[in-house]
């Protein structure tokens, strides 16, 4: 495609070299360029591109856009602009010669749920016949095909270049997780979304927003551009109305608005729920009529999930029976209160719970279940939001029998240092420590930092009648411990432990 087509409409501030090139092409990543590509440097909350124009050049870049690089380099086209970040959606989409338009694209966001949701919606509407691609945090998947996922939403050239294939594969719809630091940054920009889908907002990712105010600002980003392109009676907002911030963002959309929820005042609600070992029973309440829901997830949590899934599909016009179907069929998710099979008489599962609401709600999810006591395993990220640890702690001590601190993905952090910031929150819910292994085990935590060490320590700990959460990584199967990063699977190892 050549160069001059994809920089049209763009304020260039600077140019050196020739326009009407061929690129082969588009890339924000030094390392991925070919020969022929054109690269794009971005400035980021820790790299800044701008470093790797020789290291893209030497890799075979024809041409670089850049904000601030004032001399040219021989035999490259170099394009400043004001604003690299904003223009590579723009870029990416023109190259992949606007791969989402005519799609159904449904974008989710919220704090947590995202996922699951995400699951339950594909199932509704394989059910319904509809070939569908989804673009989430555990895998990029359409028509039998899987893609491992680097980001939750990638950036603008990944995200247009899987969109291109889906389309030409024959994905007519897309179901797609929403971060908040995508629609931050900016690559989903131009994207025109036919339904975007509102889970629940608690506290996460501070360490990259600094306050809940830009984490909310960010997140309803999604919902302030639905329909700005396109016809806004054909778009709807569905969003969950028991969360508060459900009313604010109905108020920010011009679009309409499905409404879900246990309240009266939703337009599609979940009344008579049952929730126990073998999943969740409740009668689905909307405009067209009531059907009963059945579903082996687990807990109230899911019976958001579900609800949010079905409100979507209904504002589809797909069948209430296809819907019920679509659900029902789902036997569980990867990460997500995955149960692991054992011989003990234990339940075991294993959860991505990473913030503290998402720990509470498994928690909550379980604590019926446990017929003895219930056992968490979790740690907290390195290099992330420090504040929500004594917040996990007091969670993971409210409704904890016994708990096991251990390491997550440290990164650059001492493993140590977080789990005395963890134990501040434990101690705060009245749990003593205790040393694991000693007859007639009592209530309290332990701190064993070898993620593998205290995943078979607690596994060792639980009686028959006892549930026991590995917290905090869900389908990951790899651990950062610095800079090094390694194979580990909570599954595979909870999985060996209780073998």
């Amino acid at each position: 495609m050549r160069l001059d087509y994809l920089l049209r409409g763009l304020a260039i501030l600077k140019l050196h070299g020739e326009k009407d090139i061929e690129v082969n092409g588009i890339t924000c990543d030094s390392r991925a360029v070919k020969k022929g590509y054109l690269f794009v440097a971005l400035k980021g909350s820790s790299q800044d591109g701008h470093r790797y124009l020789a290291h893209a050049i030497a890799r075979g870049a024809r041409a670089v856009v850049t904000e601030n690089v004032q001399n040219a380099f021989s035999g490259v086209t170099t394009v400043k602009l004001p604003d690299t970040r904003a223009a590579l959606s723009q870029l990416a989409a023109r190259f992949y010669q606007y791969p989402a338009r005519g799609m159904k694209l449904i974008g989710i966001t919220g704090t947590n749920g995202k996922t699951t949701t995400s699951y339950l919606l594909e199932s509704i509407l394989k059910e319904e016949g509809i070939t569908v691609g989804v673009i989430g945090s555990i895998n990029y998947r359409f028509k039998g095909k899987s893609l491992r996922a680097s980001l939750t939403t990638p950036e603008s050239t990944d995200l247009m270049k899987i969109m291109r294939e889906m389309r030409d594969a024959g994905v007519t719809h897309i179901v797609a997780e929403v971060s908040s630091h995508s629609l931050h940054q900016g690559r989903t920009r131009g994207l025109q979304w036919s339904r975007a889908l509102f889970t629940n907002f608690s506290r996460d990712h501070l360490d990259y927003h600094g306050t809940m105010e830009e984490y909310f600002k960010a997140k309803s980003l999604l919902f302030d551009s639905l329909g700005e392109e396109g016809d806004r009676d054909q778009v709807r907002a569905v969003i969950n109305m028991d969360d508060p911030k459900g009313r604010v963002l109905e108020k920010i959309t011009t679009v309409p608005v499905v409404s879900y929820g246990l309240g009266d005042n939703c337009l599609l609600r979940a009344t008579h729920i049952q929730s126990n070992a073998r999943g969740l029973r409740f009668r689905l309440v909307t405009p067209s009529g009531d059907i009963p829901i059945r579903s082996s997830l687990l807990g109230q949590i899911n019976a958001y999930n579900i609800l949010g899934a079905a409100a979507t599909a209904f504002s589809l016009n797909i069948d209430l029976e296809v819907i019920a179907r679509g659900i029902s069929r789902l036997a569980d998710i990867p990460g997500r209160l995955q149960p692991v099979k054992n011989k003990r008489g234990i339940s075991l599962f294993v959860d991505y719970a990473h913030s503290p609401d998402a720990l509470e709600k498994a928690l909550q999810t379980l604590r019926p279940l446990a017929k003895g006591d219930l056992i968490t395993v979790f740690g907290c990220g390195g290099d992330r939001d420090r504040g929500k640890r004594p917040d996990m702690g007091r969670a993971a001590g409210n409704y904890s029998n016994l708990i096991v601190i251990t390491s997550d993905n440290p990164r650059g952090e001492d493993p140590a240092e977080i789990a005395r910031e963890i134990e501040r929150g434990i101690k705060g819910s009245g749990l003593k420590k205790i040393k694991l292994g000693l007859p007639g085990r009592e209530k309290g935590y332990a701190i064993i930092l070898d993620r593998r060490k205290a995943i078979q320590a607690a596994i060792n700990a639980a009686k028959g009648g006892d549930v026991v959460l590995i917290a905090g990584k869900g389908h990951e199967d790899y651990q950062i411990v610095g800079s090094r990063k390694r194979h580990f699977d909570d599954v595979e190892e909870a999985a060996l432990a209780a073998s």
